[in-house]
């Protein structure tokens, strides 16, 4: 209706019309309707040329004001449209009394009142979109009067304040004096450390206040970046300055893609807008400073939203300002760094191949460059910014590995020794991760400076600078011998890494005279970190010389001295525990110099190997994942280092006595009570044993002398209790069948289908049911009897006769059938073995407990009987006086005289007397014992006379 009035009514109409409508405000909670009406009113007053408008002005802003305070909590459609006519109020005033607005609105930034500064920038930012011609000539004065919003801490004003800059952004205000503030602003809140997912807001909800700071503020910054063409040359190349400050670290991945943008735009434009001119931007930082930067960040590739991709496309684009000949090369290098990253994701990606593939980036990149003052000035920039990563030990080693490449690289000696002084000095030695990027830092520069380097670590150890920071610490005697241990360890750890990293024909000649003298010296230490760093040192040392083409002419005088120090350590760890890598490191740095000559002697070698062995094999059984992964990694390291210990040693002695001593070492915990304990041991004899088999070289035919030794050790663990140690046992007797062959003259490639039958049988030995657990291990005897050479016959029975006294019942009933299928199967070679068969078995069964063997002893000898009867009678008959009472049941039924032939007679010689106590205790008062052995010979003919007539003899 207002729009119908003619101008003099509604004039009049005004002073009641206005005052009425902002009295509703009060009366009513649903207000669109109201603030439709009044907006169309403003429009026509203000369409007219009112007079009026301007006296009722101050209660207009005030009602309309407090309307735009009152915080949207509703989704209601009518809610957040009366805010938009609220708003249009707003304009139209804006468009005719923009002076006043202003005076109204800016005052009330200063307010400290979350509502009411929220509400007035809500208005601020409408203002200056939607009356942008009015605000023309108002820009400083609304740039000045947001000093104080900008220093609020309450995140739904930095939202609003966002928003505002960002109006700002597309209106030109930005271009003003003061409006680089307003841009430093912006990159602060992308800054800002992620927050949590918020909760996602409904689909018809456009409240942008569930997005966090810094989301809004990072797509601002984007957006005023790529869709603003005006604000191209404000932010570029200004945002270059935000780069290298540490405070802005979790803005770099925004920045980055803006700047990308941005300079993309200027090459465009033409190469002379492109190029930056530093003299006339003195507060960017140099070439060098971005270079060090965006490949430091970039070695964390996925923190902060993938900065490493955002950084490295940036170090592409700014090419022509780093060095103008490196365009070619980055352009075909960046992207395969980024496909890189592509085919990886956070938890995939191997750190340590990636910043190789970053290092080697570096070293082609100063290649390329071949400028020895724009090399040193590149170092002298990364140790800079040393003190920039303090907070992140990972991007701090990966910095001083930079400065060691970068060093290298340097032809300037005096450069390369200053700068590898100040590392020593300012080093923070308290930190483990500083100290392992300084010694890598040292060893990256030893590839091309070994000499400076090796002569710079000697003038620290001597310099009044490592003196007196070891007589400061000495002051503090709480905390000085660990301090003092730390700064010893970082020393320690550059002789290895130098050791490690130097040129092979150049290392053997300073290993020592100039980096073990150094380390050796602190052996006697008993600090757990630095005798850490000492075994890792020696252990580097050591795999320098075994790596050298001249290790096989280089005679180590200290290899003894090294091997007996790291036993000293191995042996210092607790046995039954795994706390620190030490002992995996020892013998790692043993499996290195056992390769090196001179070759140890016996004893040394026993002692390594059951020094070793004690260490690992008695410790308790691996954690479980949910016990900590990284005690279960450890664990399965140190295994793997003895596994590479053990075949490193075999490897110097691979003869049959040499695998012989290392599974004699091994037995007595392949029969240990304990199960873990078992599984250990016959994992690493399959694993030696497999070796051996890949290893065997035979030029002439000659015998396995002690196959059946080593079949008899392992055949009765085929039914232990642990199915893993099953499984282990099959498969060293698999590997020493083959061995056999291999003596036998068969080529490598060749299969028996006699033996691959073993894998066959692997299956039924997980199962539980112990007829057929028993049932397989005949079949395994079977395979054994039919490979097995007659020679070694008597050694493998006589070994299993040694199982029957096994503390594993398992093992032991599985010996039983064993030696009974031998018996079965090759008894008949044994005619000559009979005396020593019975001798053993007669003194087995006299130390036997289990009552299962006594009854397949019986067993063994009917079968041994039925195959040279004349024998076994006579080694019975010879048997010594008195006879064991086991004996006795041993020719019962069942026994050899069950084996007589028919016609055969049996003497039974008179029967004395024997007192009570002779009987050890025997309830009987007096007990008839056998004269001679031929009694019990009888005792088995009573069952077998009432089958076949016998004449027997009383």
């Amino acid at each position: 209706m207002s729009h119908l009035l003619p101008s003099e009514s509604l004039e009049e109409q005004l002073p009641k019309l206005l005052p009425g409508i902002l009295a509703l405000y009060k009366k009513h909670s649903e207000t669109f309707y109201l603030s439709k009406s009044l907006g169309q009113i403003l429009e026509a007053a203000v369409s007219v040329g009112s007079r009026t408008l301007e006296t009722q002005l101050d209660a207009l802003l005030a009602a309309l004001h407090s309307q735009i305070c009152v915080p949207v909590e509703s989704s209601s459609p009518l809610v957040m449209s009366n805010q938009k006519e609220v708003l249009r109020c707003f304009t139209v005033l804006a468009s005719s009394l923009p002076d006043r607005l202003l005076a109204f609105l800016l005052p009330r930034l200063d307010t400290s009142n979350e509502r009411t500064r929220v509400g007035t920038l809500q208005v601020v930012r409408h203002v200056i979109n939607s009356a942008a011609a009015q605000m023309e000539d108002k820009k400083p004065f609304i740039l000045s009067s947001m000093r104080l919003p900008l220093l609020d801490t309450n995140s739904k004003v930095k939202r609003a304040v966002v928003q505002v800059i960002s109006a700002m952004a597309h209106h030109g205000y930005l271009e003003q004096p003061g409006g680089e503030v307003m841009i430093e602003y912006i990159v602060q809140q992308c800054a800002l450390p992620p927050e949590q997912e918020p909760e996602k807001p409904g689909p018809s909800s456009k409240d942008p206040k569930a997005d966090s700071v810094r989301a809004v503020s990072v797509r601002t910054l984007y957006l005023v970046s790529t869709t603003v063409d005006r604000m191209s040359h404000v932010l570029w190349p200004y945002l270059l300055q935000f780069l290298t400050p540490v405070r802005f670290t979790g803005a770099l991945t925004p920045l980055c893609r803006s700047l990308v943008h941005l300079a993309q735009k200027r090459q465009e434009a033409g190469a002379d807008t492109f190029l930056i001119q530093y003299d006339t931007h003195a507060s960017l930082p140099s070439p060098y400073a971005v270079t060090a930067r965006l490949l430091v960040v970039s070695s964390s590739p996925y923190l902060g939203d993938g900065r490493g991709v955002a950084a490295l496309r940036l170090l592409s684009v700014l090419h022509p300002n780093i060095h103008p000949l490196l365009g070619q090369h980055w352009e075909t290098t960046v992207p395969l760094l980024l496909g890189y990253l592509d085919e990886h994701t956070e938890e995939t990606l191997p750190q340590e191949e990636w910043e190789e593939k970053l290092l080697m980036f570096l070293r082609d990149t100063l290649a390329i460059v071949s400028d020895n003052a724009w090399i040193c000035q590149l170092s002298l920039e990364l140790c800079r910014q040393l003190p920039c990563y303090d907070e992140t030990p990972q991007e701090k080693n990966f910095l001083y590995k930079c400065i060691g490449t970068t060093l290298g690289a340097a032809s300037s000696k005096e450069v390369v020794r200053k700068h590898l002084q100040e590392l020593l000095e300012t080093a923070r030695y308290q930190e483990e991760a500083e100290r392992e990027g300084l010694a890598c830092c040292f060893g990256i520069c030893a590839i091309s400076h070994l000499e400076d380097t090796l002569a710079q670590l000697e003038d620290f150890v001597r310099s009044e600078v490592f003196r007196k920071s070891i007589g400061i610490l000495n002051i503090f005697k709480d905390r000085s011998e660990n301090e003092v241990e730390k700064v010893k360890s970082a020393l320690i750890l550059c002789y290895g890494h130098v050791a490690a990293r130097a040129p092979q024909e150049l290392v053997l000649a300073k290993v020592e005279s100039d980096i073990l003298r150094n380390i050796c010296q602190h052996f006697n230490t008993k600090d757990p970190a630095l005798k850490l760093c000492l075994v890792q040192s020696v252990c580097m040392v050591s795999r320098a010389i075994c790596s050298s083409t001249q290790a096989g002419s280089f005679h180590f005088t200290r290899k003894a001295e090294l091997v007996a120090q790291m036993m000293e350590f191995i042996r210092a760890e607790p046995p039954d525990s795994l706390r620190t890598p030490i002992r995996k490191k020892a013998m790692l740095t043993c499996t290195y110099l056992v390769s090196v000559e001179p070759a140890l002697d016996e004893q040394a070698r026993a002692d390594v190997i059951r020094g070793c062995l004690h260490s690992v094999m008695a410790l308790l059984p691996e954690p479980e994942e949910e016990d900590g992964g990284c005690q279960k990694s450890l664990y399965l390291e140190t295994l793997h280092a003895l596994e590479g210990l053990l075949t490193s040693l075999l490897q110097r002695n691979m003869t049959p006595q040499g695998l012989q001593i290392m599974i004699e070492h091994l037995s007595p915990w392949i029969k240990s009570p304990r199960g873990h304990e078992r599984a250990r041991a016959l994992g690493l004899s399959a694993l030696l044993l497999r070796h051996f088999l890949e290893q065997l070289r035979v030029s002439a035919l000659v015998p396995f002398h002690n196959l059946g030794l080593l079949v008899g050790l392992f055949s009765p663990r085929c039914a232990d209790l642990w199915p893993a140690t099953r499984q282990e046992a099959v498969d060293c007797v698999y590997s020493l069948l083959y061995l056999q062959l291999g003596y036998e003259g068969f080529s490598r490639d060749y299969r028996d289908d006699v033996a691959e039958r073993l894998l066959s049988l692997k299956d039924g030995l997980v199962h539980p049911d112990p007829t057929i657990l028993f049932h397989t291990c005949h079949s395994i005897g079977q395979i054994i009897a039919k490979r097995l050479p007659p020679d070694q016959l008597i050694s493998l029975l006589l070994t299993m006769f040694e199982a029957l006294g096994d503390p594993e019942k398992n093992c032991s009933r599985a010996a039983t059938v064993m030696i009974n299928c031998l018996l079965q199967e090759r008894g008949g070679v044994l005619q000559e073995k009979v005396p020593e068969i019975v001798s053993v078995l007669r003194s087995k069964l006299q130390e036997a407990q289990g009552e299962h063997v006594l009854p397949a002893a019986q067993h063994s000898m009917y079968l041994l009987a039925t195959q040279h009867c004349a024998a076994v009678v006579s080694s019975l008959l010879g048997s010594p006086l008195p006879l064991d009472r086991r004996l006795g049941i041993l020719t019962g039924p069942g026994g050899p005289c069950t084996a007589l032939p028919q016609g055969s007679r049996c003497f039974r010689p008179p029967l004395r007397p024997r007192a009570p106590a002779d009987t050890g205790g025997c309830p009987s008062p007096c007990v008839l014992v056998p004269a001679a052995p031929s009694l019990v010979l009888c005792r088995a003919s009573t069952t077998a006379c009432e089958q076949t007539p016998r004449k027997c003899l009383i």
